[in-house]
């Protein structure tokens, strides 16, 4: 497993590798969510390339850069132990270097949930992968479907700008009382840790609702909003969106005929913790 540290370096390596090049694009601080990702990338590919790195451009003033969750030791063992060839952990000098001044504006598709919570997140985040894109070269990139807004952030930016990179989306791995794995959940105290689960058991409430034929987004929201709001120590409700998945569109029907996927997403916080959670109705 060789460690990269500059763009020009794992550009080099990556014209050389075998084919077909998988890229898992991560900010460390891995946990099973990331290694389902590394998994199907080792399962699918040749050669196994894994990003580290805490992009300084897709948090907003007051997040939590600083103290986002950092075991790049840890994280190099578990890489190993996947079986990942190329590890690139440049520092953010390297990937902003002075006088950087270019960046993907994504369109509508940030609309809403994230891209209304976190103005300016999206922009950080489609900057920093379409590098990646560009220095690796990958013929696969992985990932999970926790982040649903971003995954279509992607998806829509590579589409577009004929980056050539296929985008594999994998879903969502959870513990087992359904709260979903992320490396923000370090933040939870023991209290919260037993509340978190109430995001996913909403959005299961309006998952069987629609199950039993209920289709209208207000009422799947509302059912997701009175699970949540069952809850004391939620302290606060960003959103509970239906969408279509693709677009980020709200929906006013839960409609998945013709191959239509809807996605019920929600963001709130437990104190200082903010968690989002969404999930794909019928999938699964």
């Amino acid at each position: 497993m060789k460690i990269i540290r500059t763009c020009a370096e794992m550009a080099a390596l990556c014209r050389d590798v075998q084919r077909p090049l998988g890229l898992v694009p991560t900010m460390g601080a891995l946990h099973d969510g990331h290694l389902s990702l590394t998994r199907r990338a080792r399962a699918d590919s040749a050669t196994m390339a894994v990003s580290i790195f805490v992009n300084p451009t897709q948090f907003g003033a007051g997040e939590d850069f600083n103290s986002y969750p950092r075991s790049f030791e840890r994280d190099l063992d578990l890489l190993a132990e996947q079986g990942t060839d190329l590890v690139f952990a440049p520092p953010p000098e390297e990937v902003y270097p002075d006088g950087f001044d270019t960046w993907i504006e994504p369109g509508s598709v940030t609309e809403g949930q994230e891209g209304e919570a976190r103005p300016g997140h999206f922009k950080g985040v489609a900057t920093v992968v379409a590098k990646l894109f560009s220095i690796v070269r990958a013929d696969r990139a992985y990932f999970g479907q926790k982040d649903g807004q971003q995954v279509a952030v992607i998806r829509r930016m590579a589409q577009d700008l004929n980056l050539g990179v296929e985008v594999v989306t994998m879903p969502t791995i959870r513990e087992a009382d359904g709260l979903a794995l992320s490396s923000r959940n370090a933040y939870l105290t023991t209290d919260q840790r037993q509340a978190a689960p109430v995001i996913y058991r909403a959005l299961c409430a309006a998952q069987e609702l629609w199950r039993g034929g209920e289709q209208d987004a207000g009422r799947l929201r509302a059912a997701a909003m009175a699970v949540l709001q069952a809850e004391p120590m939620l302290e606060l409700v960003d959103y509970v969106s239906v969408v279509d998945a693709d677009s980020m569109a709200p929906v006013e029907r839960a409609d998945t005929s013709g191959g239509r996927r809807v996605m019920v997403a929600v963001a709130a916080k437990l104190g200082q913790p903010r968690l989002i959670d969404n999930i794909i109705l019928g999938d699964g």
